[in-house]
């Protein structure tokens, strides 16, 4: 099965949790059928992107890259690869390569949420994924970050934006 293909099948599948998000979900899938490229980065009018929020065990504290070219807070994420097979395995790979935390686990049912954001590549139609780590996880700065760090629930609002929030918000509900 093509990345297309798996991405297609995911959001045709995909339970939105709202209206909203069930609004950008048929959204994604006209852009799919409309680009065939809509995948890969190539694809100026916009593609689909991975990520992940990764949460500690037990679920308290989320982890935070302060994004190199972005320079805000952000979830890890990012472009899908030509090695990538499926949504769930590029946002699983992204989460891994920018945390550092080899052995996360992507939370079961697929994505949480869907965020439609303008980057200065093109518009990224983000599907996003919960991370889970284990309690003895270690993170480690990638060459994507200029920092990485732990927060608190509590403490998202004073650092990242509203769509970091709202993910975070989602994960802590379905955990």
């Amino acid at each position: 099965m093509t990345l297309h293909r798996d991405a297609a099948r995911v959001l045709g599948a995909w339970a939105a949790p709202d209206g909203g998000q069930d609004a950008l979900r048929r959204a994604y899938l006209d852009h799919l059928a409309e680009y065939p490229d809509a995948m890969w980065r190539s694809c100026t009018a916009g593609h689909l992107t991975g990520s992940a929020l990764v949460v500690e065990d037990g679920g308290e504290r989320v982890l935070l890259t302060l994004h190199r070219k972005m320079r805000r807070w952000l979830q890890m994420g990012g472009h899908c690869e030509a090695q990538d097979t499926g949504l769930a395995e590029a946002a699983l790979r992204e989460a891994v390569e920018e945390s550092g935390i080899p052995d996360l686990t992507l939370l079961p049912g697929g994505p949480v949420r869907l965020d439609r954001h303008l980057t200065p590549c093109a518009w990224h139609l983000d599907v996003q994924y919960v991370a889970l780590a284990p309690a003895d996880a270690v993170a480690a700065i990638s060459e994507e970050s200029l920092d990485l760090r732990w927060f608190g629930h509590a403490e998202l609002p004073e650092v990242a934006d509203a769509s970091v929030v709202r993910l975070a918000e989602r994960a802590r509900a379905l955990l």
